[in-house]
């Protein structure tokens, strides 16, 4: 019997992607039914519902779940939701749909997925800002200084914003993985498969490091801290798609194989990839974090300084502070189980001579070598010397190798986490 945390919403897995006969049934049916348009982080958002990663949702939210769920982290069933995930149309696809119609959810001419409509609902501009500072904005400024710069700067406003007029609601039969089995194989893996991975171990309480950077010192460091408490760790990355400027995944997954090769004990570590796009939601997308971790087994997340941030929009801790503030349902089967690692800033210190954090180093900033993945992007991209104690050097040369074979870079723009400039 597993060991493993239940997945969200007391149902087991819902998984909805279709597979032998029904899956060709299905294909043939869709062959003859609307086709819609949809963008990659609606498609990734199918393959995740596809593989069970996330139950219990079974398919795009209504207005009624997208509005409770934006203001309050609750589906309307009382479930914990912490982001909405719903699918936008032009107003011309949505002229004349109505409940109950079947369609076709098409990616680069791939069918994805077939929808059976249950809600069409307008998002007029005001809806999208409202949406936005529900999700982006966090502990942030008042909304007139958000506006300010949340347009220009913060990728996850700019997508909600260039959404199309109207969203649609309903239940979801995924018909691919995106080919996400065949580029990534033996890393990307669904829930079903992570969890039986895990239970032949025998584990039962286990951390997920998350990943959209490649592992430097810091990382390593707080990998190696959940080693020490908990049964195994699973090395989480992101192989969606992510903003300009950012390394591409199997760039990312050869540095991982790489420092897991020569520095962790190989026994205590999973290595594995999900297929979501980012949202750059700080707080609240750390809380979609551990939801999802939670469908894949895993009870426990690192979460450091400024997880799933963006530039200066969160402060430093609020992705920890959330998870003392989100709603917990009475009903135990609807409540989030996977809980925070909560772990402070960490970075090398000359004096300590390694690694440390704000709670064990009692030196001054001029002592440390502050570590980011943004910083070392920048250092990367601009040619510049990584400092010593920063990466590994095996790590390091895989980078190095990448930013060389690169014909056009993107300016990488540095935040006060990541350079140092907001450490007392």
């Amino acid at each position: 019997m597993s060991k493993l945390v239940p997945p969200l919403g007391g149902k087991g897995l819902v998984a909805c992607l279709l597979q032998g006969s029904e899956l060709e049934a299905e294909k043939k049916k869709a062959a003859g039914l609307k086709q819609i348009q949809i963008s990659s982080r609606s498609e990734r958002d199918l393959i995740m519902m596809g593989i069970g990663a996330f139950s219990p949702l079974d398919g795009f939210m209504t207005k009624a779940d997208w509005k409770s769920v934006c203001e309050g982290m609750l589906l309307t069933s009382g479930c914990f939701w912490p982001l909405p995930i719903t699918l936008d149309v032009s107003k011309e696809d949505a002229a004349g749909m109505k409940a109950g119609d079947e369609i076709v959810l098409v990616r680069d001419k791939e069918f994805i997925a077939t929808m059976k409509v249950e809600d069409v609902y307008e998002m007029t501009v005001a809806d999208k800002k409202w949406e936005c500072e529900k999700v982006f904005k966090g502990n942030g400024p008042d909304s007139q200084k958000f506006w300010e710069v949340a347009e220009a700067d913060h990728p996850g406003v700019q997508m909600v914003m260039a959404q199309k007029d109207f969203n649609v609601g309903g239940k979801v039969k995924v018909l691919t993985e995106g080919g996400f089995p065949q580029k990534f194989p033996g890393y990307y893996k669904s829930c079903a498969q992570l969890r039986t991975e895990l239970d032949a171990k025998g584990w039962a309480n286990v951390a997920a490091l998350q990943l959209r950077n490649p592992m430097h010192r810091s990382h390593e460091y707080l990998a190696k801290i959940a080693v020490e408490v908990c049964d195994g760790l699973v090395i989480h990355s992101l192989v969606g798609s992510l903003k300009a400027g950012d390394i591409p995944a199997d760039v990312r997954i050869e540095c991982i194989k790489t420092l897991v090769a020569n520095y962790f004990v190989d026994e205590h570590v999973v290595q594995a990839g999900y297929p979501l796009d980012m949202r750059y939601a700080g707080p609240r997308e750390a809380l979609l974090h551990a939801t999802f971790r939670q469908n894949y087994g895993i009870n426990k997340l690192l979460v450091g300084r400024d997880h799933a941030g963006v530039g200066d929009f969160y402060t430093l801790f609020e992705a920890q502070e959330i998870f003392d503030k989100m709603p917990k349902p009475a009903d135990s089967g609807k409540r989030l189980l996977t809980e925070p690692l909560k772990i402070d800033w960490t970075f090398y210190c000359m004096k300590c001579d390694g690694m440390a954090s704000l709670r064990t180093c009692p030196h001054s900033k001029d002592d440390r070598v502050i570590l980011s993945g943004t910083k070392l992007r920048k250092m990367l991209s601009e040619g510049a010397d990584v400092p010593d104690h920063f990466g590994r050097d095996e790590v390091l040369a895989i980078l190095r190798k990448y930013y060389e074979g690169l014909t056009e870079k993107v300016e990488v723009k540095i935040q006060g986490f990541a350079d140092g400039s907001r450490m007392k």
